[in-house]
């Protein structure tokens, strides 16, 4: 049992890494929509094509609000921190619950 402790413990410090680097990746997502970026740079094109799917998914269930403000990527930070709260440390203690 302690082979699927150990995984469980693996699974949960993956998935708050990677809820972390996607976390960040938003962040730079929102602060490049500030100013006017080459859309055919790189970096540009990289933050747009793995944020786009998700964003998109909020934008059309949450309606624009008045001026044009896009409040999806502040949706989708409070999801991360909420999986973050939530599925890392149940994660965890049902790896210590089977270990």
């Amino acid at each position: 049992m302690f082979m699927i402790s150990n995984f469980l413990f693996a699974l949960a410090k993956l998935v708050e890494i990677l809820l972390g680097i996607y976390m960040w990746i938003v962040i730079g997502r929102a602060i490049l929509s500030w100013v006017n970026p080459d859309p055919y740079n790189p970096i540009v094109r990289f933050l747009h094509d793995v944020t786009e799917p998700l964003l998109s998914r909020i934008r059309r269930m949450i309606p624009a609000f008045g001026g044009g403000m896009d409040f999806s990527p502040m949706i989708l930070i409070v999801a991360i921190i909420f999986l973050q709260n939530f599925l890392v440390p149940t994660l965890k203690q049902m790896a210590a619950a089977i270990g």
